[in-house]
């Protein structure tokens, strides 16, 4: 619901939003541009100020914002979105303005919400309910549900810590992967293979790039320290029909698009030695394709250098100078899958008896203020799947405890949440923490959201939960799959932009 009022004194405003048979939804909002420069500056400035992760979760958006001033979040004039309206049954509003002498006024709106575009859920069946705790710890973040495809018209859904619906966003088609925010106040997400959007508070498109008629995006994508996005992506005019192995960089303001690195030329041997075939997930309708390494997920690192996570190797690749002249850094995983190349002197040495990942998905560099130079810590979900369509003849077996089981029902199987620290002055890689998870074989996501809650999305269940860090679960939600999956779920505080 849009909201546009003015007082004669600067004062802030939150808002609760009760429907007979939910649970209240209770905010603060961002009501001026100001006040959301304020609390985004803060936010940005955390990882500076604290040394800890890259991109602060929910819990530490709240915390960053916590030292916004009130002075600094009140105005006289306040235009805002009030989320959470129950869809189709009435809701009653209430507004709590407080002047900065501490004086509050409230408004009361009766209000019945909109229809839904889509055929989502208003609330999500919980196989675990969260407790008081879980969900005092969980707050008022969002989960952004990304890509439940259909063959209709797509959506992003936020859904809150009760599995309520608060929000419907509609994209053209394929899916959005994540939210980015950018200093100049705009969240900017993809809209389909071709199209990135920046939109501003209130909900308006303020920016649309179409990345134009010889790249698609794939799967993952990261603002740089410039506010320009580096996406993983396909090069449609490839002869070979290689997908999936390109990162480009497109330029917020110009729309520019232009290629940072062809993954074909840096791995060329390792290319040619594998089977050519594939499917390009981002265009189901195409056919011959070459998907020999299918990135899933890349992370901008605090040096300049990018970290990706490839699917079909199960290995991550760190790449240094991704915006410049990229070369190969190091590789964590199974060191055989590269038998025969010279990539195999740029894996880091495996301390301690695990086996590693197969298929991971969701990768996250963590850093952490208590470690020393050059260790930094990066999560994960693994697939634990062993499998590449354009190397049939490996044996993933050799992974310990690793699946190939194609089913995400297979009873045998599941897949784990987990956490490595990495070494880079002693080139090193330790695991240090694992729980098993629900099977599946594709897709998914993982997200640390506090210090001991952590946001596991399994995809081809159609389920997410939060787990504490011992593996116990404390809440889970399952969501009925308009296809075959759910692609990712993450949490987002989205202080500064809809949230004081």
């Amino acid at each position: 619901m849009y909201v546009y009022f003015t007082t004669d004194k600067a004062s802030t405003v939150s808002y609760t939003v009760s429907a007979d048979g939910y649970p209240d939804y209770t905010a603060t909002a961002v009501t001026s541009d100001e006040a959301a420069s304020a609390i985004r500056s803060a936010v940005d400035s955390y990882a500076s100020t604290t040394g800890d992760t890259i991109t602060p979760s929910a819990a530490e958006e709240t915390e960053a914002a916590s030292d916004v001033s009130e002075d600094e979040l009140a105005s006289t004039t306040h235009e805002f979105l009030v989320l959470g309206l129950i869809p189709q049954v009435k809701n009653t509003i209430t507004l709590t303005i407080t002047d900065t002498d501490g004086q509050t006024t409230t408004r009361t709106i009766t209000k019945t919400g909109p229809k839904l575009l889509g055929a989502e859920e208003t609330r999500l069946e919980q196989t675990v309910s969260p407790d008081d705790g879980t969900l005092t710890a969980l707050g008022n973040g969002l989960y952004a549900i990304l890509g439940n495809d259909s063959n209709e018209q797509d959506f992003m859904y936020y859904y809150d810590a009760n599995g309520v619906i608060r929000g419907e966003v509609p994209v053209l088609y394929y899916r959005s992967h994540r939210l980015l925010f950018d200093s100049n106040g705009l969240m900017w997400f993809s809209a389909s293979t071709k199209t990135f959007v920046g939109m501003n508070r209130l909900g308006k498109l303020v920016k649309i790039i179409d990345l134009g008629d010889r790249f698609i995006l794939h799967h993952d994508y990261a603002l740089d320290s410039d506010g320009n996005i580096v996406s993983l992506a396909t090069d449609l005019k490839r002869e070979d029909h290689a997908v999936q192995d390109q990162v480009i960089k497109v330029d917020t303001s110009t729309g520019k698009v232009s290629l940072l690195v062809d993954f074909g030329e840096m791995f060329a041997e390792y290319k040619a030695s594998t089977d050519h075939s594939g499917i390009d997930e981002s265009d189901p309708t195409a056919t011959d394709r070459w998907d020999w390494i299918h990135f899933n997920t890349i992370q901008l690192m605090d040096d300049g250098s990018a970290l990706l996570s490839a699917r079909e190797t199960s290995t991550m690749i760190k790449v240094n100078d991704i915006e410049g002249t990229p070369t190969l850094d190091y590789m964590i995983g199974e060191k055989s899958v590269w038998d025969g190349m010279d990539e195999t002197e740029s894996f880091l040495t495996k301390v301690g008896d695990f086996g590693d990942t197969g298929g991971q998905h969701s990768i996250t560099v963590q850093y952490d203020s208590s470690l020393e130079d050059g260790q930094y810590y990066i999560y994960m979900f693994d697939n634990n799947f062993g499998y590449a369509m354009t190397r049939p003849d490996f044996d993933w077996t050799v992974i310990d405890g690793i699946s190939t089981a194609q089913s995400s029902k297979d009873e045998n199987s599941n897949s784990q949440f987990r956490k490595y620290l990495v070494d880079e002055n002693a080139g090193t890689y330790t695991e240090v923490q694992s729980f098993d998870v629900p099977y599946s074989p594709y897709v998914s996501s993982a997200e640390e959201i506090n210090a001991d809650l952590n946001l596991v999305d399994t995809g081809m269940q159609g389920v997410f939960g939060v787990y504490d860090d011992s593996g116990d679960l404390k809440a889970q939600y399952k969501m009925g799959l308009s296809t075959a999956y759910i692609y990712r779920v993450y949490q987002y505080g989205f202080r500064g932009f809809y949230f004081a």
